[in-house]
């Protein structure tokens, strides 16, 4: 395998794609539809032995993934796990060469990021962050939406790649932008989900259909992509994960450990961050972050229907 692999096109390079949970898995599964030659590696099996199904290559460590690759993603859930994975022992930096490109998919600190895509570059190894936004669903159907952060060449290498797992991807600036970007995303998501929260209780607790709410309220000024996607599913009560509360309980202290680096106030999602922080504490972190809901509705004296999970 070539040490000088950013000079050829990727279109039929071997990936590595490390993390296939709820957002991973399905991205890895269009990976390999799209016909890319897919190299596995997650702590628990079940994924793995379905990907192998399909035609991927299982290996035992992030070592093994970065040696028999030319390009390596990971979709993993906080930052020391990236750090881990990335850095660690038998980590990627372990079997990286020069010419690597790693694609940090995950959502996590943006300093965090910074220093990983800077050891990395000891060893000649090019490094983007990119977070996605979309969901679960995003995930399965290949429309998410890709927020970047990296230099212009890799970027502009990885598009065939970002295609096949996005509708748009979107390069904000150098490692770490991409990051910083997906807080921000994070940010207004956390809020909307109280916001609509809000206004469902409000409503059911006058005697209003919460359906009927849900109906009004997207088809006008207050339509957003909750609403659509989630609406229905949060006024039935389901709550099955596609991104989980303590998922975004994760991202909200991001955020705020972001706002502290550059001194913003954040009054408004400070307060949605004590909101998650409750339905945590009611042992509600494997609920979809829609499952807010249940935190509004207890404060608000309803009972709480059915909590699926």
């Amino acid at each position: 395998m070539s040490n000088a692999i950013h000079s050829v096109s990727l279109r039929d390079s071997i990936i590595g794609f490390i993390g296939l949970g709820i957002m991973g898995k399905p991205m890895a599964r269009n990976l390999l539809n799209a016909g890319y030659p897919l190299v596995v590696h997650n702590r628990s099996r079940a994924a793995v032995n379905e990907l192998v199904g399909l035609g991927a290559t299982s290996v035992e460590s992030p070592r093994q993934v970065a040696e028999r690759t030319e390009v390596v993603i990971t979709m993993l859930p906080d930052s020391p796990d990236v750090e881990r994975v990335a850095l660690g022992p038998d980590g990627l930096i372990e079997g990286a060469r020069p010419g690597l490109i790693y694609v940090d998919m995950s959502t996590i600190a943006p300093t965090a990021a910074v220093h990983v895509a800077e050891a990395l570059a000891e060893k000649g190894v090019r490094c983007l962050d990119a977070p996605v936004s979309g969901g679960d669903v995003g995930a399965q159907k290949g429309t998410l939406s890709i927020m970047v952060g990296g230099d212009e060449a890799t970027f502009q290498q990885m598009q065939p790649i970002f295609s096949v797992l996005g509708k748009s991807a979107v390069l904000c600036g150098p490692n770490g932008a991409g990051q910083t970007v997906k807080a921000c995303n994070q940010c207004l998501v956390a809020v909307t989900i109280a916001g609509v929260s809000e206004a469902l209780t409000l409503g059911a607790k006058a005697g209003v259909d919460p359906a009927k709410i849900v109906q009004v309220l997207s088809g006008g000024l207050a339509r957003c992509g909750i609403l659509e996607n989630r609406g229905q599913r949060m006024v039935r009560g389901d709550f099955q994960p596609g991104f989980r509360v303590r998922l975004h309980h994760k991202d909200l202290n991001i955020i705020r450990q972001t706002s502290r680096d550059f001194g913003v106030p954040l009054p408004v999602t400070s307060a949605v961050a004590e909101l998650f922080a409750t339905a945590m504490a009611h042992q509600r972190g494997d609920l979809d972050h829609t499952g807010l809901l249940t935190v509004i509705e207890e404060m608000a004296g309803i009972e709480v229907r059915t909590v699926e999970t």
